[in-house]
């Protein structure tokens, strides 16, 4: 498994330039970041990136990430809790359970729509 330290410097912009691509009310995971980037089995290196998102310009909006279940793992990295949950709701997106009421029909596969 790749460590931070040696992932190439790039990889990071290339997630958020990903990201920045999601359209509103829509959501990704961090695998299909990480397969469409060609680097399967590096999500946990896109959930680290979006750790660090909320100091680039421009935005990235990194609550549209979540994991492949739909579930909202990353709000821990957010500013309050709830944070990630109220940012989905404003694109009227429902969660209940910290989880994506409608994940199927909201997700967003960069492999396909891009």
């Amino acid at each position: 498994m790749k460590s931070e330290s040696s992932t190439p410097p790039d990889f990071f912009d290339m997630v958020y330039q990903v990201v920045r691509l999601i359209p509103k009310g829509r959501v990704t995971s961090y695998g299909a970041i990480a397969k469409y980037l060609g680097a399967a089995g590096s999500s946990r290196l896109v959930g680290y990136a979006m750790n660090n998102a909320h100091n680039q310009k421009p935005k990235v909006p990194a609550h549209r990430v979540v994991n492949r279940n739909g579930l909202l793992t990353g709000k821990h990295h957010f500013a309050n809790p709830y944070e990630m949950q109220e940012l989905l709701a404003k694109e009227k997106i429902k969660v209940v359970d910290d989880k994506i009421v409608d994940f199927t029909e909201r997700y967003w596969d960069p492999m396909v729509e891009l």
